[in-house]
């Protein structure tokens, strides 16, 4: 017989775990303005993470493949230019967790490498800005996503975020930050970490180390001048704060990273 699903205890700190929601296969970076010999790869790497708190459980961005699509006799996940070898429901379990113990969701942005397994987390709050909802269900659809992984969420609890800064648990400890541009709501992940220190998840600010190093901007932004300004204040607050900024994309970074079950407090 089945043994119910137990709920990890709250951590004492904030933890943040890292989950490998797999690859896009990118052949080239030119979309970003950065030749082939200035990458040291095109791949991109996507990453989801949990962040468990003393006050509850936030999901920050969900892949691109959602669990549903993950063949029935094993083998990896795909869509669009994307693999994925793990399913996002099974990293969540090996470290106890269900989708129902999520109680918030966010997303950096509506595109569809973020936004895989959103359907998972329906219960959970969604914490979005207005412009990011209203373009992930205007009509027609936008290319950029897949509207049926995120329809869930129409029906969600949701918290429309009206300011440049959402203190998610009261305590200074996880924030998300607007940093339009990339998409109308476009936005990161500040955590403070007891033992890292301050950590900024970057969402798509960058994609590529190289493009933060040369200071290249995409050639598709939703809006470039508000990306422009959305890099400086962020730059500006990592030096303020002494955060490092985790590149969400970064193929190379993110293997450096330690993933789940691991964790960072």
């Amino acid at each position: 017989m089945a043994q119910p699903h137990k709920t990890p205890p709250p951590p004492k700190s904030p933890r943040l775990y890292i989950f490998d929601c797999g690859t896009i296969n990118a052949t080239d970076a030119s979309g970003y303005r950065l030749q082939k010999e200035e990458v040291a790869t095109p791949k991109m790497s996507m990453e989801c993470f949990l962040i468990a708190h003393p006050k509850g459980n936030l999901m920050w961005d969900v892949g691109a493949i959602p669990d549903s699509s993950f063949p029935p006799g094993g083998g990896p996940g795909t869509l669009r230019n994307a693999v994925a070898t793990k399913t996002l429901t099974s990293q969540l379990a090996e470290v106890g967790y269900a989708p129902a113990d999520i109680n918030y969701l966010a997303l950096s942005h509506f595109h569809w490498d973020h936004i895989g397994n959103s359907n998972l987390f329906g219960s959970a709050t969604w914490l979005t800005p207005k412009a990011e909802s209203d373009i992930m269900f205007a009509e027609p659809p936008s290319p950029r996503t897949e509207p049926a992984n995120y329809s869930a969420l129409k029906n969600s609890k949701t918290v429309f975020l009206t300011k440049d800064e959402y203190d998610v648990f009261g305590d200074g400890t996880v924030v998300i930050r607007a940093a339009p541009g990339h998409s109308p709501g476009h936005q990161v992940l500040y955590l403070k970490l007891a033992k890292t220190g301050p950590v900024v998840l970057s969402g798509d600010l960058y994609h590529y180390a190289e493009e933060r190093k040369l200071n290249r901007l995409p050639t598709s932004e939703y809006n470039v001048d508000q990306t422009v300004a959305s890099r400086a204040a962020v730059e500006a607050y990592l030096k303020k704060s002494g955060s490092q900024l985790w590149i969400q994309h970064d193929f190379n970074g993110s293997a450096k990273l330690k993933k789940s079950p691991l964790f960072y407090e």
